[in-house]
């Protein structure tokens, strides 16, 4: 009996853990939703400030840049949750309507296409106004280190397929 008690504490507290890890992501997802646009998943301090050696005057221009383009992008992610309900609730119970997912499809890809025009606007900010020359050249190199792993990805993805493909 005192074995069981003892379970179901544990199952309450792990439970509750759970539910404030999990609001307190989604309160950070929430204010910092325009920042990914530059520091990709990684979220405030992430990958690439790290790797351009900011400075704290830096960080603040940067900042500041996301703090003007919160009140464009905030409306495209709002739209896009919407967006993703209404999939949901479309294809609810196994429904399939075609035409119904297609105009939501369309819907999402317009929106998706809005978030990376202005994904590139604030990272052109950003790289124009912000970084020095011997950051530029960082970045530069960082892209070309990932165009590299896109392509040998790529690369393997197109063996695989040829490898798997039937013999004729």
């Amino acid at each position: 009996m005192r074995s069981k008690f003892w379970m179901v504490a544990l199952a309450m507290l792990a439970l509750i853990l759970g539910g404030v890890g999990i609001l307190s992501y989604a309160q950070d997802s929430a204010t910092s939703t325009s920042q990914t646009a530059w520091h990709g998943r990684h979220g405030r301090g992430g990958y690439l400030m790290r790797e351009l050696n900011l400075s704290d005057a830096q960080k603040a221009q940067i900042k500041q840049i996301f703090q003007a383009n919160k009140t464009s992008g905030l409306p495209l992610m709002q739209q896009m949750a919407t967006n993703k309900k209404s999939m949901l609730e479309a294809t609810a119970n196994g429904n399939y309507d075609q035409a119904k997912i297609q105009q939501l499809a369309n819907q999402q890809a317009q929106l998706m296409s809005q978030l990376i025009v202005q994904k590139q606007a604030i990272q052109h900010q950003i790289y124009t106004q912000v970084l020095t020359p011997d950051q530029r050249a960082k970045a530069e190199q960082l892209r070309a280190e990932k165009i590299a792993r896109i392509e040998s990805r790529m690369q393997k993805l197109t063996q695989n397929s040829e490898n798997s493909s039937p013999e004729q």
